[in-house]
């Protein structure tokens, strides 16, 4: 019998990625999707963080009732809001960036990490530091905001987006040369992947590592 995985979204963009990651497997994927907590965590100041984690509560709690074996958060944001011990629920959790910071842990040079989203960096790089400390790691990792970019992606300007991430990113590879460079987010992965192409040096991404952790846990 095929797995349910009940996989939660901040943006609709993400639903390739994840079909993609998990193409070669066994699975059966139910996609929820809600832009509307990005947004407000991202510009407005009346939403606490309680209310926020309060929202990701209930969503999870939500897919639950779907009768899925695993759910797969592919947000960032949710996920740095999330405190597991506020959940309720037996069925296993899959954090997108955990396979992630495994991957940026294992990196010995110095490392830009860069974000589109700017609500998203604080809470990330604290879970990396988290996830470092638990593993005797020591990563040397600079986190850098592409400006003004997030609201492309949100308001559907999606080549545009891609546009303005390849050029911040192919303008990095050539003033920082010495760095390891990643993206944080999915929604980035698309560029990152364009450039590692065009210029045969390697781009970390979150889709890359979450797939290599499928193949060891769902083939």
């Amino acid at each position: 019998m095929k797995k349910r995985i009940g996989c939660l979204h901040a943006h609709y963009s993400n639903i390739e990625y994840i079909e993609q990651a998990f193409s070669a497997c066994e699975v059966e994927l139910l996609h929820f999707v809600d832009p509307a907590l990005v947004y407000r965590v991202s510009s407005d100041d009346t939403f606490s963080l309680m209310d926020a984690q309060k929202k990701v509560i209930e969503q999870i709690d939500w897919i639950v009732q779907a009768q899925v074996d695993v759910i797969l958060i592919t947000c960032t944001n949710y996920i740095a809001v999330l405190h597991e011990d506020q959940l309720a629920v037996t069925v296993p959790i899959i954090k997108i960036d955990e396979p992630f910071f495994s991957y940026i842990c294992n990196i010995e040079q110095p490392q830009i990490l860069l974000f589109s989203n700017p609500a998203t960096v604080e809470g990330t790089m604290k879970r990396l530091n988290e996830y470092a400390h638990a593993n005797d790691k020591h990563p040397e990792v600079e986190a850098r905001v592409i400006e003004h970019t997030f609201e492309l992606i949100m308001q559907g300007k999606k080549e545009q987006y891609l546009i303005v991430l390849s050029g911040y990113i192919r303008n990095l590879l050539a003033t920082h040369n010495n760095n390891a460079i990643s993206v944080a987010q999915l929604s980035m992965v698309e560029a990152a992947r364009d450039i590692q192409k065009e210029t045969k040096i390697n781009i970390g991404n979150p889709l890359e590592s979450l797939m290599a952790y499928i193949g060891e846990n769902f083939r």
